[in-house]
């Protein structure tokens, strides 16, 4: 017996973003390197507005891999002081991408 996909259902509101828009950066740190050496998960800088789906469709095409997972983290802003002045970092949005056991990608 054959399942279809069915439709979505709601559309998107808001703007519509390409794939080198949704993928901001590559996080390379102690603890991305050791998800991708390990569990051949990467971690990825993402527009603020990209969900789920635009961010696995975005890795598929940049890197010509098979995503099989995608986990999101909304990251707040630090608290900084500069002499008596207080501000706030930006906040942004972290993803971490698992790929299928096939595939890998190469930052370096």
């Amino acid at each position: 017996m054959v399942t279809l996909r069915r439709p979505p259902r709601y559309t998107r509101s808001g703007p519509v973003l390409e794939p080198y828009q949704v993928v901001v950066r590559p996080l390379i740190t102690e603890k991305a390197t050791h998800l991708s050496e390990r569990h051949n998960a990467y971690t990825f800088e993402v527009n603020p507005l990209a969900n789920k789906t635009e961010i696995k469709q975005a890795v598929e095409i940049l890197f010509n891999v098979k995503v099989v997972d995608v986990r999101v983290q909304n990251r707040r802003g630090k608290l900084r002081r500069h002499r008596l002045k207080v501000g706030r970092m930006r906040n942004w949005k972290k993803a971490v991408v698992a790929l299928h056991d096939e595939y890998r990608i190469d930052f370096y």
